[in-house]
C-alpha cells in the first residue's frame, strides 16, 4: 500500500502564507512524480505544481510567481510554499504522487485525502 499524508492546509488572510506538506509512505519502489492539484467548489481538480525526482517543476499560469515546489527525495516528501495568496486560491488541495510499486514496475497515481485552503479577509 501507498499513502499520501498532507499536512499544512488552513485559513489565512489575502497575502498571506501557508505551506504545504505530503509524505509518501508504504511500500514502494520509486516515485516519479510529485504535485499538488486543488479544487475550488463547482469546479474541476487542477494542477497547481508538480516537480519531478530530477526537480524538474511545472507551474500553473495562475500560482507562477507566487507559489514554491519542493522535494525531498530521501523522504519522499514534497513541500508547496504558498505566498501572496488571494481569495481565488481557495479550494481544497490534493497531493497527487507518480509511484512504481516494485522496480521495473510501471507507475500509478496516488492521491492523498485533501487539505481545504482557505483564503479571507
Amino acid at each position: 500500500q501507498v499513502q499520501l499524508v498532507e499536512s499544512g492546509g488552513g485559513s489565512v488572510q489575502p497575502g498571506g502564507s501557508l505551506r504545504l506538506s505530503c509524505a509518501a509512505s508504504g511500500s514502494f519502489a520509486s516515485v516519479s512524480v510529485m504535485g499538488w492539484y486543488r479544487q475550488a467548489p463547482g469546479k474541476e481538480r487542477d494542477l497547481v505544481a508538480n516537480i519531478r525526482s530530477g526537480g524538474t517543476t511545472t507551474y500553473s499560469d495562475s500560482v507562477k510567481g507566487r507559489f514554491t515546489i519542493s522535494r525531498d527525495n530521501a523522504k519522499n516528501t514534497a513541500y508547496l510554499q504558498m505566498n501572496s495568496l488571494n481569495v481565488e486560491d481557495t479550494a481544497i488541495y490534493y497531493c497527487n504522487a507518480r509511484v512504481s510499486r516494485w522496480r521495473g514496475f510501471s507507475y500509478s497515481d496516488y492521491w492523498g485525502q485533501g487539505t481545504q485552503v482557505t483564503v479571507s479577509s
